[in-house]
């Protein structure tokens, strides 16, 4: 487990990662975060976008389903 410390940025406020935290997250300085809530009340911090994800599954589920106008398509 990690371990941040909130600090002031300007007249807002954030976290410094680790370059170990960074590491591990495959994060970049200027990459976004995104805090969303995980089962069990908590939070979690990742890189990926959960909206963009669910988009991925129904796009796959939609070319599984209807391959063939996919076909048709080409």
């Amino acid at each position: 487990m990690l371990k941040f410390k909130v600090t002031t940025v300007g007249s807002s406020s954030g976290i410094i990662l680790t370059k170990e935290a960074m590491a591990h997250l495959r994060l970049q300085r200027g990459d976004g975060l995104f805090l969303t809530e995980a089962p069990g009340g908590g939070y979690r911090l990742t890189p990926y976008d959960p909206d963009f994800e669910r988009q991925m599954e129904l796009a796959e589920q939609i070319m599984h389903d209807d391959r063939e106008v996919l076909r048709a398509l080409k």
